[in-house]
């Protein structure tokens, strides 16, 4: 799956400039794969693509813009599927995330990519801008499927495209484990199936409230002015910002 972007000051790279590119990005990928983003840098890049690092730093200007066209380019191996309908769009999508992150040399690369960005700003806006718009591309399945009529048409396709991508981090970044096809199919099912149901539709921003059931405790809670109402066996109690209020029951 390609995306929009393009490394700072690039234009769509052939001939001399496409071998340039790929002996850059080649170097860069070996580079994070034997010390990872934290021991990434222009001049070692440099040394190891046999390309000037004053062009690296006039095409490329960082580490980050170096990561963030690597990420672009191996994230051509994903092609957007149109099979017709979304769950073989799903399927078929997730089958091909699982298998880019069935390498182990791949999931280091976002390891490493994810590691920088809990630390560094610039890594953490490579980031977001990467995988911003490989949402917005995979997007379009989901605007092909409300066309179809396949889903309500308020569905959004980012909040789509975020739940089926969830599970593959989580297994890759949390869980430590590798990811197989299994973990593919069970989350293209379940984001048809909630998708169908209604569950990534748009809604209007406003104060968040949460309405949790717990056994016999309900909670019902809202943001602004905080007020929480518990009922947790006999006891009723309500609060509210200011001067707490308590009513025992068979009290005054």
């Amino acid at each position: 799956m390609t995306t929009a972007h393009h490394a700072p000051g690039e234009t769509r790279p052939g001939g001399r400039t496409a071998r340039t590119r790929q002996a850059v990005l080649t170097a860069v990928f070996e580079e994070l794969g034997e010390g990872g983003f934290a021991e990434l840098t222009m001049e070692k890049v440099a040394q190891r693509s046999g390309i000037h690092v004053a062009t690296l730093y006039r095409r490329w200007r960082c580490t980050e813009g170096l990561v963030c066209d690597l990420l672009t380019d191996l994230s051509a191996e994903v092609p957007l599927p149109d099979s017709g309908t979304l769950p073989g769009d799903l399927q078929a999508l997730a089958c091909s995330i699982a298998a880019f992150y069935g390498e182990a040399r791949m999931r280091r690369l976002i390891e490493a990519v994810v590691s920088a960005a809990a630390r560094d700003p610039q890594a953490a806006a490579v980031l977001r801008t990467f995988f911003g718009e490989r949402l917005a591309l995979a997007g379009r399945m989901v605007e092909r499927a409300v066309g179809r009529g396949e889903l309500p048409t308020d569905t959004d396709p980012e909040k789509v495209m975020s739940a089926l991508g969830a599970p593959f981090y989580y297994r890759i970044l949390i869980a430590r484990r590798p990811v197989d096809r299994d973990v593919a199919e069970s989350a293209a099912t379940a984001v048809w199936a909630a998708s169908r149901a209604g569950a990534y539709v748009r809604t209007d921003d406003g104060p968040a409230v949460c309405t949790e059931v717990d056994g016999p405790a309900v909670r019902t809670e809202v943001d602004g002015p905080a007020v929480r109402t518990e009922v947790d066996g006999p006891a009723v109690r309500t609060e509210a910002d200011g001067p707490a209020n308590g009513t025992p029951p068979g009290g005054s």
